[in-house]
């Protein structure tokens, strides 16, 4: 007879919870939230990502950095039904869902992706592996480029309707990361990367009408604050790799995240940093 401890048996559930996520991306099925069905916490979801990750690498795929989500605290009261999203999240970025952009337009199929929604990013590089208590200034030297990203981030669950443990589980909701052209970090530019961010904005535009504009500000007060949280997140979370050099790291989105469909072309244009826009026409 089979016997199993508690956390053998929570890993199991786990990874059968990671396989029925992997399977829905898959096939492109929504599921119903977890949180719906039993209580679901936090860290019940990231040991779900956390053996998702697991499958994926046995299959091939090579993880390459990190995503962050609901960094934008705008956004955090339009999304969770029981309780509003609180602070942000993380996820695994692997090889298979990353592509750099060519002359700063891409092409994107939408086939398989699942509600999928559009979200203008600013995407980091690690030249240097940060230290455990690097501050902020400290992991700006690390930092070895930026680019501009445009995440198509999907959901499995009907209307977008989750919590925010939901959404880890669900691979972070991550689709797609379309990457522009990495522009290498000065010294001087990291020395005051913090203000310069957050007093950038981006435009958000489909088919040639504006639909949104938003700050650097808005994510979690810059784009490298967000980086620093994850830093210091993943510093409680020892399940995990720490921030290595050479991961990327998407920091989330500007704006609101706004549906997508084939037939359309959205664009983007930068004020205040030395990113160029991005336009992507879907299929």
């Amino acid at each position: 007879m089979l016997n199993l401890t508690k956390f053998d048996a929570m890993s199991l559930l786990a990874e059968q919870h990671a396989y029925t996520f992997l399977e829905a991306r898959a096939r492109t099925q929504h599921v119903s939230p977890l949180s719906w069905q039993f209580e679901l916490s936090i860290d019940d979801a990231y040991d779900i990502a956390r053996a998702s990750d697991t499958i994926r690498a046995a299959e091939g795929e090579v993880r390459i950095g990190r995503k962050l989500g609901f960094t934008n605290r705008k956004l955090w009261t339009k999304y969770g039904e029981k309780a509003a999203i609180r602070e942000p999240i993380w996820s695994s970025l692997f090889d298979s869902t990353v592509r750099y952009v060519e002359d700063n337009h891409a092409y994107q199929s939408l086939t398989g992706a699942l509600q999928p929604r559009i979200e203008p990013e600013v995407v980091f590089k690690l030249g240097r592996t940060p230290a455990a208590d690097a501050c902020i200034e400290e992991l700006a030297d690390c930092l070895e480029w930026m680019a501009h990203g445009i995440e198509i981030v999907v959901s499995p669950y009907p209307d977008w309707k989750f919590e925010a443990a939901d959404a880890i589980a669900a691979l972070g909701l991550h689709g797609t990361l379309l990457i522009g052209e990495p522009r290498i970090l000065s010294s001087a530019s990291r020395q005051h990367l913090a203000e310069l961010l957050a007093n950038a904005s981006v435009s958000l535009s489909c088919d040639g009408t504006l639909l949104s504009a938003g700050y650097g500000s808005n994510v979690l007060d810059s784009p490298l604050h967000a980086i620093w949280h994850l830093h210091g997140l993943l510093q409680k979370q020892p399940q995990f790799p720490a921030l290595q050099a050479g991961e990327i790291i998407t920091t989330g989105t500007w704006t609101d995240a706004y549906p997508v469909q084939a037939g359309q072309t959205w664009g983007t244009a930068f004020s205040g940093i030395p990113l160029p826009g991005l336009s992507v026409s879907f299929a």
